[in-house]
This record gives structure tokens, sequence and C-alpha cells, in this order.
């Protein structure tokens, strides 16, 4: 097995091994996770919101989007005090990097000096900090760095053929221009997708070949589970089969085997048994937390207890 990192992944390469049979699989993605990683640790972060609903993009999964009916209240942008009492809160309960989102579609010079105070203040708590803020250009993400900022989340959320099904308020190669922004000033990116939108098997395998073809792969990967909200156009889709989810984390370890695979949104639905597998096959990252912005999470007490019997120790 070629362990180098490789940019240039063919599709039908990328869907060979992924219809490998499913041990052969798992054991191809564990075995090149154990090269890069000690599979027996796992990397926290916590994620909250600073400023939710209002959204006007239409992504079609979203509760904070303005067009959608779902019962999320628009709210100001959270004062500087509470951010950090929860970033305070989050380092007690085991967390070593805070992430921080905003329900908007763009940052704005106005708030971008709001978040670079809070960068600042969460960089003294000694937390690794994420900002997703929507789209950034070159200069603000150059002014977010020099603040302190360490990641930059801005997620693809599906293939490129697929995402105009999803969002039409901006293209992939939006986000994709955002990616570079970010990768040109020398932050790290966080960039994932969502699995569960309606996509056939072959959209998300784009969705990795996409991701693993960046000239820098991502430092950290989310992989998100639909969480299904009342009154977003995606409510009532059709579930994400656990084995195909635990087949994909396995793809984006072996694409990408130096990043973090983050189990993101959705955990609270998966199983204590999905989630050990999801590890088993190169997952090293979660959300800790009560919610994700405005969805459920796996309850802390839970994590801990699942992650003691596993014998998997917080980096």
């Amino acid at each position: 097995m070629n362990n180098d990192i490789k940019n240039n992944w063919q599709l039908d390469e990328l869907k060979r091994i992924y219809n490998q049979p499913f041990n052969d699989l798992i054991w191809q993605s564990h075995t090149l996770h154990r090269n890069y990683h000690d599979p027996n640790k796992i990397q926290v972060s916590t994620l909250m919101s600073i400023k939710t609903g209002g959204c006007p993009e239409d992504c079609k999964y979203c509760s904070q989007s303005i067009r959608y009916k779902t019962g999320v209240e628009i709210e100001k942008t959270l004062p500087l005090n509470e951010v950090v009492k929860q970033a305070n809160e989050a380092k007690n309960q085991g967390a070593s990097r805070f992430c921080m989102g905003a329900a908007w579609r763009n940052l704005n010079d106005s708030n971008l000096k709001k978040v670079i105070e809070m960068i600042k203040e969460v960089k003294k708590l000694k937390l690794e900090t994420c900002m997703t803020l929507g789209m950034l250009t070159k200069i603000q993400a150059e002014k977010l760095k020099n603040a302190g900022l360490d990641y930059y989340n801005h997620n693809l959320d599906t293939s490129k053929e697929y995402y105009s099904q999803i969002i039409t308020t901006r293209t992939y190669e939006d986000r994709l221009k955002t990616l570079e922004n970010v990768r040109d000033v020398g932050l790290k990116v966080c960039s994932g997708g969502i699995l569960g939108l309606g996509e056939s098997i072959e959209d998300r395998i784009k969705l990795i070949k996409e991701l693993a073809s960046l000239e820098v792969q991502p430092e950290s990967v989310p992989i998100n589970m639909l969480v299904q909200i009342k009154g977003t156009p995606l409510f009532d889709s059709d579930v994400v089969d656990e084995f195909d989810f635990i087949k994909i984390i396995a793809l984006a370890r072996i694409t990408m085997p130096k990043s973090y695979i983050r189990l993101s949104a959705g955990r609270d639905t998966m199983n204590d048994q999905t989630q050990a597998l999801c590890f088993f096959a190169g997952a090293n990252s979660i959300f800790y937390g009560e919610e994700l912005l405005t969805t459920k999470n796996s309850p802390i007490n839970h994590d801990q207890d699942l992650l003691k019997k596993l014998k998997i120790d917080l980096t």
C-alpha cells in the first residue's frame, strides 16, 4: 500500500476502494490510520453559535436560513464575555479547540472587528481557535490570521455536480475560492461535507475526491450526517445507511491520511457500535457539547462513557 499523500485520485480508483469487501476496506483504512495517528486518541472540539439565525442563503438543510420556518429565532452577535465564558467551559470539559460559527453569507468589516476580539480572548485560554463565518476575502483571512486564528471552516457540503440541488445562493467555485484565500494566508483549513442530502453514493465519493484533490489537503475534515430539521426542504429525507457512512469515513482516511477526520453533526443518532467502527476506520476527532450551532449533539457524559469503554484518550 502506498502511504504517500497523493492529490490526483481518479474517480474509478476511489470507487474500487469504496466497493471492496467491507472488512478489507476498514482494515486498509485502519492500517493507514495507525501509520499517521495514535489509534487510541481523539481530538475534541466544541462548536458554538456566536450569531444565530437570519442567514440569507437557501441551503436546504439549514435551520438558520431566513427562507424556512424552523422556529430558530434571529439573534444578535453574542457579547464577548459570553463567548469567553463558553470557551472556558469547553476547555474544562476537555476540548482543545473552540470553534465559533455565525449565520452570515459572508464576513463584513463591521463584524470582522468583533470576531477578531473573540479570537484574541479565546487564544488567551490556550485553546486552538476556529471560525466559520461564510465567504472570506483574502484580506479578511489575513486579518483573522494576524489575530491568532488557527483554523477556518468552510465545508464543500457535497459533490460539485450535486451542489446546485442543495444551494443556489452561492456557487461551488465561491466555496473553493474562500478555501484558497484561507490557505494563501497560512491558515489551516477545516472542510468536509454532509451525507444524507439526497445525494448518490457516487456524489459522496466525488466529495471525498474534491477534498483530497486540494493542493494542500485540509488539516481537519468534518463528516456530517444530516440532522433533519422540520421546516427545511430536506426534512423527512432518506436516512443514511450506517455502513455507507462508515465506508465514507474509511475512504476519507485512505485519501487524506494526515488529516483529522471528525465525526460531526448527527452523532446523537448513531449507536455506540457505529461510532466505534468509525474510530477504527480512521475518525479521530469529535465535537463535544450539547449543541452544534442549533442542532442536538451527543451528550458529553455519554461521549465520556463511550471513550472510556473504548479506552480512547483525549489529545
